[in-house]
């Protein structure tokens, strides 16, 4: 191999000392090109005097400069709670989701109310035309002069247009359009990806605008792209959503400047997208009354309580092994709480088949739903409804012992909000907490007590 060039995948970006016929890291044939090392460095972005002279310099972290800038509220609170109360200048927001969940949505709206504050944005498109977007900006009721659009997907010209767009807010849309000349590779490839993202952070970074940048989702449910493209950006957002629902939820799994777990709920219709201030009452909203196999739990996102519905159904014998169907709730989590219940309370859920749900499309994972889990599935199985008005919320370990959770005076209080009047918690957590004593407080250490507690109106705080 001559010294000045080397061989690269088109498909995965894998750097090669030789050419071969098959990419050993990605398996695809053919994809091996050869490069000369001039021209992959032509392609980096010199540096400033400024950023030449801090870049290697060695200084106390007490002589760096500290600057606040205030935050770029987007105009929407459930948005702008998720990204830690706003956006920061000079930082990349990677929003991430499945084929329409309403990204784009989310992006028009936000960027509509602050260019009607005054704030320039702009939007730039490399999958829609200009008719397109001025079709969902007028069914969004956006109509600002400061609202830009561009529609365009060579990097090239969009690094050229960002340097006339001092102090925006810029929105790409989507990454995985763009491609650069200098790449050989297609658009969607490894490579480009990796290459045009990493060319418009650097820009973000050198500006003082800010950026989000709209990722698509593989069917595994992943970024498409590298996973070094998550590691490059500074916040890491997913849209979710389950079909059928109206319910959209915005989740945050890193964020530099913010929480990482914070999460936004909003309701999809006509207009748009609307936030959920309250997405404790939506979730529970259309709860069925007497019926077995429904319990409210409260779960924690962030810094926000929520209370929502878990449903089991437990329906059987069948032949041979019952099958297990969760959504919304982790499959390893019912298989723990089944072994439990079957040990502890010799319950015989062998040759059930069992159906959970976390309703309304949220994600019931963490430890703090075990006892719920638990209690709807034997409500279901016994065909005894719990009490409506009964919050349970607990972790169970695997010798049936309950163990408190994290943040449990949050869960009690919004579940007192909300007019619940028996809570059944954690001994520990129960004991540590001084509520309303119109509300009926009952702990548990151990699962053998879960019948006891759950169909009985007696009991109290710490009994």
């Amino acid at each position: 191999m001559k010294a000045d060039s080397i061989f690269t995948c088109t498909a995965c970006g894998k750097e090669l000392v030789k050419w071969m016929g098959r990419c050993p890291a990605c398996g695809e044939w053919n994809t091996i090109v050869q490069k000369q090392v001039s021209a992959v460095r032509s392609t980096a972005v010199s540096r400033s005097a400024g950023e030449a002279a801090e870049w290697g310099e060695v200084r106390p972290i007490t002589d760096v400069p500290s600057e606040r800038e205030p935050r770029l509220l987007t105009g929407i609170d459930e948005f702008d709670r998720v990204l830690g109360g706003g956006m920061v200048r000079r930082s990349v927001v990677l929003l991430a989701g499945d084929p329409g969940i309403g990204k784009s949505t989310l992006l028009t709206q936000a960027l509509g109310a602050m260019a009607a504050r005054g704030d320039r944005v702009l939007y730039v498109s490399g999958e829609e035309s200009l008719d397109q977007i001025r079709l969902r900006a007028d069914r969004l009721g956006v109509r600002a002069d400061d609202f830009l659009v561009l529609m365009e997907n060579e990097l090239e010209v969009i690094l050229d247009r960002l340097g006339d767009s001092s102090g925006c807010v810029v929105a790409v849309d989507s990454i995985q359009s763009l491609f650069s000349r200098s790449l050989e590779a297609a658009p969607a490839t490894v490579s480009q990806v990796r290459f045009t993202a990493g060319r418009i952070i650097d820009a973000i970074k050198r500006s003082d605008a800010a950026c989000v940048v709209v990722g698509h989702v593989t069917k595994g449910g992943d970024i498409a792209g590298p996973k070094l493209l998550e590691h490059m950006v500074d916040t890491v957002l997913y849209f979710e959503g389950e079909r059928g629902y109206p319910y959209r939820i915005l989740r945050a799994v890193k964020n530099r400047f913010g929480s990482a777990s914070e999460i936004g709920v909003f309701e999809m219709g006509d207009a748009g997208l609307a936030p959920v201030g309250n997405p404790s009452a939506h979730f529970l909203a259309e709860r069925p009354e007497g019926v077995s196999g429904s319990v409210v739990t409260g779960l924690v996102e962030g810094s926000r309580p929520i209370l929502a519905e878990v449903q089991a159904l437990v329906t059987g014998p069948v032949p041979g092994q019952g099958r297990r169907t969760c959504l919304g709730i982790d499959p390893q989590r019912l298989a723990l709480m089944v072994a439990v219940l079957e040990k502890k309370l010799g319950l015989g859920l062998a040759d059930q088949d069992i159906f959970l749900n976390a309703v309304g499309g949220i994600r019931a994972t963490e430890p703090s739903a075990d006892l719920a889990i638990a209690a709807a599935l034997l409500s279901s199985f016994t065909d005894r409804p719990v009490p409506m008005r009964t919050v349970v919320f607990g972790e169970v370990g695997l010798a049936g012992e309950v163990r408190r959770v994290s943040r449990a005076a949050a869960r009690l209080t919004e579940a007192q909000r909300l007019g619940f009047t028996r809570i059944i918690a954690p001994r520990s957590n129960i004991e540590a907490w001084n509520g309303d004593p119109a509300v009926t407080c009952i702990g548990m250490s151990h699962v053998k007590e879960l019948s006891r507690v759950l169909f009985e109106p007696r009991g109290g705080k710490g009994k």
